[in-house]
């Protein structure tokens, strides 16, 4: 087995075993790619099978003069899937990245944005534009159900049920959710939708889209990052916010106003709540006050 063909099995294996995103594959890939190329650069002529730990080793060494902490421990761990991954097929019986110790780092905070700052955000929205009535609704369903950025693009007509209070969800490894909706935001979604998306002809691919550019086209990412750097810079707002900002205050402020960890973590797509607890970390001040309020003996 070469290298080439290790990473294309790999790949082939997120895809359909695990239903990883594009995106997730290329970054799992990525990690494998970078030792395959400090192989080559060096010479040494090792096969995915028969590589040591004394050779990822020096290749974690190198990398660790380049990069900081937090993206070595990202490496490491990709090697780690990868290997693991071998040893799953039986192409393998150890995984050489097992004794290589990951470099500690500090547990990453999300950023936030206080209610005052979004309203302050949205407000810079010109509305006297078609485009401009699309980018309130945007802001407005990323912060009010907690989006990523990549689900909010993804968003179709056929996955709002508004009767009901939903919309559906299609988040990481293609796995569905139902998040509740708030009637503001369906208020927006409607506008929109009768009064300016009506109006925009579909490029054949995306009649069922919610979000489209002027072209009848899905919006992209870039666009939906281009869009918030401007209002922000116009709110005159020193932070650095990105549509994942909106995400983690969505569930901060959830947090901070009494909801339950577990309700948030299902909102948010989580599979595991030890991800949705680091918003614990974000402000404990609220803390004090659940206690002063709920326990017996306050």
């Amino acid at each position: 087995m070469n290298w080439n063909n290790a990473i294309q099995d790999y790949q082939d294996f997120l895809k359909i075993e695990r239903g990883l995103a594009k995106n997730s594959i290329e970054s799992y890939s990525r990690d494998v790619k970078k030792l395959v190329s400090y192989l080559e650069e060096n010479s040494i002529k090792v096969s995915p099978i028969s590589i040591d730990e004394e050779i990822i080793q020096q290749f974690i060494y190198t990398i660790s003069k380049k990069v900081n902490a937090r993206t070595q421990a990202r490496q490491i761990s990709g090697l780690r899937n990868f290997f693991n991954y071998l040893i799953f097929e039986d192409y393998r019986k150890n995984n050489p990245t097992d004794l290589i110790e990951t470099p500690k780092i500090g547990r990453k905070l999300p950023d936030t944005i206080s209610t005052e700052e979004i309203d302050t955000i949205i407000k810079q929205i010109d509305l006297s534009s078609p485009e401009g009535e699309r980018n309130r609704t945007i802001l407005e369903t990323l912060y009010s159900c907690g989006l990523r950025v990549s689900e909010l693009i993804n968003l179709k007509k056929s996955d709002l049920f508004f009767e009901e209070g939903f919309i559906r969800v299609i988040g990481k490894g293609n796995k569905q959710r139902f998040v509740p909706i708030n009637q503001n935001t369906i208020k927006f979604i409607n506008i929109y939708i009768d009064q300016i998306r009506s109006k925009i002809k579909n490029q054949k691919g995306f009649e069922d889209t919610l979000f489209l550019n002027r072209r009848g086209k899905q919006i992209t990412r870039n666009m939906i990052f281009m869009i918030i750097k401007d209002l922000v810079a116009k709110a005159g707002i020193h932070k650095n916010v990105s549509p994942h900002t909106f995400r983690h205050s969505f569930a901060t402020h959830l947090l901070e106003n009494g909801a339950d960890l577990r309700a948030i973590q299902q909102m948010l797509g989580h599979e595991s709540i030890t991800t949705t607890e680091i918003y614990m970390h974000v402000d404990r001040s609220f803390l004090k006050d659940v206690v002063e309020k709920f326990h017996p003996r306050k």
